[in-house]
């Protein structure tokens, strides 16, 4: 059984949440909070696997609470459109991120990936990262170094490999990826996890940016 922690200062979005994910059948949620600090206190007193976390809370926002928690897996709670709250998430390497309009399976999804010690994106805010990521033009010193590091461990890639962390960085999830390449979910998984090996990833946020980072130097 799967232990969650949920933290939103919305009581109807905190109960929507818990009746989802305990229809689930493998999740059990062992605390709820109404904000960052009651997260962190309430994970100290409980065994938690995956702390949910809204990422705009009082007293300590999500991204802050997650950075305090030693032992739990993070899933962010966030609004699409936040943008600077999603470049501080992607920089703080947490499991995952969901919107708050995704359908109760992603939501699932997210939790049992977090879990098993996977990263998760919802496709909703792998774009939003990747439009963010290809907006600026500017450079700063290094940036061509950068490019250059970025198509070397490209080039490392099959050409199989690269096929699927080009669907990837537009955003698909793994069943659509594995969909638009005739494999199976399960196949594209470890795929993407050579991909990750090759390219020194911690997750497919990052191997996406750097798709991209290689893309715009060419």
């Amino acid at each position: 059984m799967i232990k969650v922690l949920i933290a939103d200062d919305e009581p109807l979005i905190t109960a929507g949440i818990r009746t989802v994910l305990e229809s689930a059948g493998d999740i059990e949620v062992v605390a709820v909070a109404r904000d960052g600090r009651e997260a962190v206190e309430v994970a100290r007193r409980h065994r938690v696997d995956v702390a949910l976390l809204d990422i705009s809370m009082p007293v300590l926002d999500g991204l802050a609470a997650a950075a305090e928690l030693a032992g739990p897996r993070v899933v962010i709670l966030t609004a699409f459109g936040d943008e600077e709250n999603v470049r501080r998430a992607v920089r703080q390497g947490v499991s995952g991120f969901v919107v708050k309009t995704c359908a109760p399976e992603e939501l699932i999804r997210a939790v049992r990936a977090a879990h098993a010690g996977q990263a998760y994106l919802s496709p909703v805010v792998a774009r939003q990262v990747l439009d963010m990521a290809g907006a600026g033009d500017g450079r700063g010193p290094g940036d061509d170094r950068r490019g250059h590091d970025a198509s070397r461990l490209l080039a490392a890639l099959t050409a199989r490999e690269a096929d699927v962390l080009a669907l990837v960085a537009e955003g698909l999830s793994n069943a659509e990826a594995g969909r638009r390449l005739h494999m199976t979910e399960a196949t594209v998984k470890t795929y993407m996890s050579r991909v990750l090996a090759k390219l020194g990833c911690a997750n497919r946020v990052q191997a996406a940016l750097l798709l991209r980072d290689a893309a715009s130097r060419h």
